[in-house]
């Protein structure tokens, strides 16, 4: 079993004892989206670290896209628990990297590969590079703007 899972339920039986509902429902949905990908397929499996911190970094997206939703909708008191829930799940994900972190990390793709003055032909071959590298840590639009910005696109 992955140690990520492991601390997710010793970190759900603290929060149960704590009585600390929000933390307790919200490691609950989170368990339940992995239990869910372990048995997706036509063959359960268990997860990696990986594979669990990339379901936490699904999970954790969906709360802020609510989040927005929630904002958007004149809906402030669920908005901020969408927002308390996606507080919660970045305990369990990387450091993500600033805005100074991923223009570097583009400019050194781009030159690492060599398509730089190729413009937008060689996006897929910087995309293909970086996103293993950053996986949890930025989001792939805003790795993809970036990327698009530096190619001249």
């Amino acid at each position: 079993m992955s140690d990520l899972k492991d601390r997710l339920r010793t970190d759900l039986t603290a929060a149960m004892k704590e009585r600390d509902s929000l933390r307790a429902s919200t490691l609950r949905m989170v368990l339940s989206a992995i239990s869910r990908a372990e048995t997706a397929g036509k063959q359960a499996k268990e997860l990696s670290d990986a594979e669990v911190q990339s379901v936490i970094t699904s999970e954790s997206k969906k709360r802020r896209e609510a989040a927005e939703a929630y904002e958007s909708g004149n809906r402030p008191e669920l908005a901020q628990k969408e927002q308390d829930e996606a507080a919660i799940l970045a305990d369990y994900l990387p450091e993500p990297l600033g805005a100074d972190e991923v223009t570097a990390l583009v400019s050194e793709a781009i030159t690492e590969v060599g398509v730089a003055g190729e413009g937008m032909r060689g996006m897929g071959k910087v995309m293909g590079l970086l996103k293993p590298r950053t996986e949890g840590r930025v989001d792939g639009a805003a790795l993809a703007a970036e990327v698009r910005k530096q190619l001249g696109a």
